[in-house]
């Protein structure tokens, strides 16, 4: 697997720590008293890795890592601002999707026979090649290791390890013509597997889209899994978009479909809630959302809340592309 490091990002992917080893070291983090965990996170959010050598838990977690047959690499799983990573478990049974249904742990018990291959992605509009790409050829770009923050609009968070690649080697692949200002997403119709399709309150499928030039921001990837491996239904699969500057609705799951257009889309959250969500939905800390601030979040698996970061932290690598738009959740002005 090829593992690109960007400008921006201090802790290179290849420092990420086996998800069995994660997962053994996850329980003597929870189960320690506050005081111990408080200046666990503390470290972290430092930058520095956690040491526990010498610990029962450390003892227990190699151990684990031997019976799985991985080599524990040192420190913690984080991202460059040195937050670890959440539990495996959280980020698979932990979802929104109201293709399923719309609490948190229905998608995973929902989504369990939802079939993800044979899979395609048509790329077409105002494009000078348009392709299909079966999910065989999708898999065939370099996949690379994003650590990436992940930021409801709902004021949670999570801190999530994908595999993907960039949106834009699709897009250069397609040659967008000089028209095309905007990338629409839909994803698949399919009442019979996905039973929150049946509800008549959603204009489905689901719509999604990215101005081009967000589109082809290194950032923006297209998601095949997540701790190295598949995805798994409930967060996405086979396929999914993610923008990480942006509240997670704009990361659009089970893609079958990407256009370039000339006109803004409209996504299906527009369509549904004009008043509550808009086109860019970038994080902002200081434009609340109509029914609820979103001055701080609640980063699952953490006790208390922490302070939201405009552009979700990544504001170094974006916030050149709004050079004249508000940073807010129902701005629709280009």
């Amino acid at each position: 697997m090829l593992i690109k490091k960007r400008s921006g990002i201090k802790i290179p992917s290849s420092e990420i720590t086996p998800k069995q080893w994660y997962l053994s070291r996850r329980h003597f983090m929870t189960g320690a008293a506050i005081t111990t965990t408080a200046g666990l996170l503390a470290a972290c959010r430092s930058g520095q890795p956690v040491n526990t050598s010498g610990t029962a838990a450390d003892s227990q977690a190699a151990e684990a890592a031997a019976t799985a047959g991985v080599v524990p690499t040192a420190g913690l799983m984080v991202d460059e601002l040195g937050d670890p990573v959440n539990a495996y478990k959280d980020i698979t049974t932990y979802n929104n999707y109201y293709e399923f249904n719309t609490t948190k742990d229905g998608p995973a018990k929902l989504a369990q026979d939802f079939p993800t291959s044979p899979w395609e992605v048509k790329v077409g509009g105002l494009v000078k090649t348009p392709k299909t790409y079966g999910l065989e050829e999708l898999l065939k770009f370099d996949q690379e290791e994003r650590i990436y923050r992940l930021r409801c609009v709902e004021a949670w968070s999570m801190v999530i390890p994908w595999n993907g690649f960039p949106l834009a080697k699709i897009l250069n692949e397609v040659e967008p013509t000089a028209e095309a200002n905007y990338v629409r997403f839909e994803t698949i119709l399919d009442k019979e597997n996905m039973p929150g399709q049946r509800s008549p309150f959603f204009p489905w499928p689901y719509v999604e889209g990215l101005t081009i030039e967000e589109a082809m921001n290194d950032l923006t990837i297209l998601a095949t899994g997540l701790y190295g491996e598949p995805l798994l239904p409930q967060n996405g699969a086979p396929i999914r978009l993610v923008v990480p500057w942006k509240y997670g609705f704009k990361s659009i799951k089970a893609i079958v479909k990407i256009d370039l257009v000339a006109e803004m889309p409209t996504s299906l959250w527009m369509a549904s809630a004009p008043n509550e969500y808009g086109f860019f939905a970038n994080v902002n800390p200081e434009v609340d959302h109509p029914r609820w601030s979103q001055a701080t979040e609640r980063r699952i698996g953490e006790l208390g809340r922490r302070a939201t970061l405009l552009f979700n932290g990544y504001a170094d690598q974006v916030s050149h592309l709004y050079p004249d738009v508000a940073y807010d959740t129902n701005t629709t002005a280009r």
